[in-house]
């Protein structure tokens, strides 16, 4: 645990009794605040009772003895309009702050030079964080790992001089760190998601974009037009240190795949000059232009920690990838199983299809579905060729039947169990060589599931069942 002992001896208002949640309170309790916490689901407050955390109705309470209110990312800071418990606070005219900026202000107190790496982007954030974390931990380096994945920042051990935290962090999280100043900060790229929460587009971006901002070292994404523009706006700032990063284009300078290669070039390099990080070939965890993307980012970073090439190129092989994220499940022989419950959004699920170019690969069985997003699955025709037949679940399932009329064969299934089993049958029956059977939904999960680990835990077990 990190104690927060920013608020010693004063009063807080915490929202938000999740994993995250309870993990801030604990911590600022640690670190000698009083901590009254609430949430709306009256089991997450028992569960904070149970943990010896005080709670109380903050919807009565006096806000005027609170010094802040900390708020769990996941609650409405704006968009669509903000929670109650934010209206208390800015009545009250006391600060709004999340769980990692408590991190931050105990980092500048502590161990102001401790290497800090925050990771953001719409997609593709969670592999780069797991694989900087992997790379790290192999060359030696104390390295800690958590944020929006895996633990709550404040569970992690203190900041401390060549312990790195390795951070990935949403959008929500960012809103709520208004210190943030990473060592190395990384926008990975831009696409339309958490709009309900952000009004625009261009919110959305101009949030990811403080992150970079203040990173003493920023890499940032040229493969959307978006992040590449805020690459170049950032250029040229006076004293910024930029980077660009690339799975799709070969750079002057930077970082960027050159086929399964990943490139770092220095300005006035040839390519053949150019140092070889390290190769993805036949890597099953890093498949696909996606995961071109995510070890392009995590060699950069490395190489800025200072880990050799030859380290990193070590590292890579034994990568053991992410639950949810082009996860390999094993399933009845001769048939090819992916778990990538992870795409929530059709940006996501083109970088699975981009896995299985149809020039290289069988026709892929393609499990979609769930709760739908704005846009649909439209901007994916482009991958319709390599499709044998798609399998539709959930609510999204008659639009989605929309779009691949008469440019995909599909069948409404309903369920994923029926899904899984019917692509599992349609697939033993084709005559291909080990046929693919893909689960990336392209849309949230919470018509019929608790998240997308519910989701793509189900999906491991209805295929676990057929082995």
């Amino acid at each position: 645990m990190t104690p927060s002992t920013v608020f010693a001896d004063r009063e807080v208002a915490l929202f938000g009794l999740g994993g995250s949640g309870i993990a801030t309170a604990l911590s600022l309790q640690a670190g000698g605040a009083r901590v009254i916490a609430w949430d709306d689901k009256p089991a997450s407050v028992e569960a904070a009772r149970e943990q010896g955390i005080e709670t109380a109705d903050l919807a009565q309470a006096d806000w005027s003895r609170f010094a802040a209110l900390v708020l769990s990312p996941g609650v409405p800071l704006t968009h669509p309009v903000p929670h109650w418990s934010v209206e208390k606070a800015l009545d009250a005219g006391i600060e709004i702050i999340g769980d990692i900026e408590l991190f931050c202000r105990e980092r500048e107190r502590l161990a102001p030079d401790a290497p800090f790496v925050a990771i953001t982007g719409t997609n593709g954030k969670s592999t780069t964080t797991a694989l900087i974390a992997h790379i790290l931990a192999h060359a030696g380096f104390d390295v800690q790992m958590g944020g929006n994945i895996g633990k709550a920042i404040l569970s992690l051990e203190p900041p401390a001089p060549g312990r790195f935290h390795v951070i990935e962090m949403s959008s929500y999280q960012i809103d709520l760190t208004p210190s943030l100043a990473p060592t190395i900060g990384l926008l990975m790229n831009l696409s339309p998601d958490h709009i309900d929460r952000h009004g625009t587009m261009e919110h959305y971006a101009s949030v990811k974009e403080r992150l970079v901002a203040g990173a003493k070292l920023a890499l940032i994404g040229v493969d959307d037009p978006m992040s590449d523009e805020i690459g170049r706006r950032l250029s040229t700032v006076e004293g910024a240190d930029v980077y660009p990063v690339s799975a799709t284009k070969e750079l002057r300078w930077g970082y960027f795949a050159n086929g399964d290669d990943i490139v770092a070039r220095n300005a006035g390099e040839t390519l053949e000059e150019a140092l070889v990080l390290g190769s993805i070939a036949g890597i099953p965890t890093l498949r696909g232009r996606h995961n071109a993307q995510n070890a392009a980012f995590a060699c950069a970073v490395a190489r800025h920690a200072g880990v050799e090439a030859e380290e990193i190129a070590a590292a890579l092989p034994s990568f053991p990838g992410l639950p949810h994220r082009m996860e390999q499940v094993p399933g009845p022989q001769g048939l090819v199983f992916i778990n990538d419950s992870k795409a929530t959004n059709a940006e996501s699920t083109a970088w699975a299809l981009a896995s299985f170019p149809l020039e290289n690969h069988p026709r892929v069985y393609w499990i979609l579905g769930g709760k739908p997003k704005a846009g649909g699955i439209e901007s994916l025709g482009a991958f319709f060729p390599g499709i044998a037949r798609a399998y539709l679940i959930g609510e999204a399932a008659n639009g989605f039947a929309r779009t691949l009329e008469g440019r995909v064969p599909y069948e409404h299934c309903g369920t994923l169990e029926t899904a899984v089993a019917r692509a599992a049958e349609d697939a033993r029956a084709s005559s291909e060589p080990n046929p693919v059977i893909l689960f990336s939904p392209a849309c949230a999960s919470f018509d019929q599931f608790r998240s997308f680990e519910h989701r793509g835990d189900v999906f491991r077990e209805l295929v676990n069942s057929r082995a």
